[in-house]
């Protein structure tokens, strides 16, 4: 199913919510105008606000509050890769150069700040407070992710509930919080609401292993071939890997990442060694596992096009290049 398939059914909304997305950004200050101008106009697929406007559909009707929903779920997103950019010494975004490598560090902080204080006030001057609560509760559990993959890399030696629990807070959980707050907009029902949090939940740490999963690849994906590796990221194909060798087998290759991973033939090495070991197949089966969780939730829900274009924006998170 491909994107503009997806979109169908939510279509015109869409393009609503760009107008209103673009004007949640706009600020009298010369400066943070330019560069939010610059963040729009490099804007992503969008998932999030499709997800929000798409689980809205799928439990209610898409009202005013839906468009509140998307830009504060949209307007956190940006803010966050605008920080994590600062946080990683990250140069580029999707192609574009970011906005730390434009304009310093200090101005790239001071706009993610505002654009996280733009999204807190959109919900509170329209006293959508439900929403302000779903979203506020992702952000923080963003953050203890970021905190908690960093604290765990030092060691280079985490198990797979480790894993999970960091990319269920630091991925999964904005997701999630999209699927929930577009659902908030259209029922009260706290099962249902439940019910959205989980489907999105599933789809972001479905969506995180695909992530993993690049850096082993060898198509031109968008993001270099072995990051993780030279960011001393524990991904699940790695995990697997050092799970399933000798005791030797696993000193050595820590010791690779730990103290090579700037080396482009031991980073490649590496990723030889997970590729042989099978760790690609197990995090692509635990992927496809955890879609198939996320369809359930789906399937439980009437028939419709609404219904459909979701599963296609399932598929797409799975089955994506880039």
């Amino acid at each position: 199913m491909s994107l503009k398939s997806i979109k169908r059914p939510i279509e015109k909304e869409l393009i609503i919510f760009e107008e209103r997305f673009r004007d949640a950004m706009k600020s009298p200050v010369p400066l943070l105008d330019k560069v939010t101008h610059y963040i729009v106009r490099r804007k992503g697929k969008q998932m999030r606000p499709m997800f929000v406007f798409l689980c809205a559909k799928l439990c209610g009707d898409i009202n005013d509050a839906s468009y509140h929903a998307a830009s504060l779920v949209e307007l956190l997103h940006t803010a966050t890769l605008v920080h994590d950019d600062v946080v990683d010494d990250s140069y580029e975004r999707r192609g574009f150069f970011s906005i730390n490598a434009l304009w310093k560090n200090k101005i790239a902080v001071l706009v993610g700040d505002y654009l996280l204080a733009q999204g807190l006030l959109l919900a509170l001057d329209n006293e959508e407070f439900k929403l302000l609560q779903i979203v506020s509760r992702a952000v923080r559990a963003m953050s203890e992710g970021e905190l908690l993959q960093m604290e765990k890399a030092r060691r280079l030696d985490i198990k797979e509930d480790i894993y999970y629990d960091i990319i269920e807070k630091k991925t999964a959980s904005l997701i999630a919080a999209a699927c929930c707050a577009g659902a908030s907009t259209a029922t009260k029902d706290p099962e249902l609401l439940d019910k959205m949090y989980q489907f999105g939940s599933k789809i972001g740490i479905a969506f995180q292993i695909r992530d993993d999963l690049f850096d082993f690849g060898t198509d031109d994906v968008g993001k270099p071939l072995g990051i993780d590796i030279k960011e001393k990221k524990m991904t699940l194909p790695l995990i697997y890997a050092l799970d399933n060798t000798t005791k030797s087998n696993k000193r050595y290759y820590i010791k690779l990442i730990k103290n090579h991973n700037e080396e482009k033939d031991k980073v490649a090495e590496v990723i030889e060694f997970v590729r042989k070991s099978g760790g690609l197949d197990y995090a692509q089966k635990a992927m496809y596992e955890y879609r198939d969780s996320a369809f359930e939730i789906l399937d439980t829900f009437e028939e419709n096009e609404t219904r459909e274009a979701l599963r296609g924006l399932v598929n797409y998170v799975t089955e994506r290049k880039k």
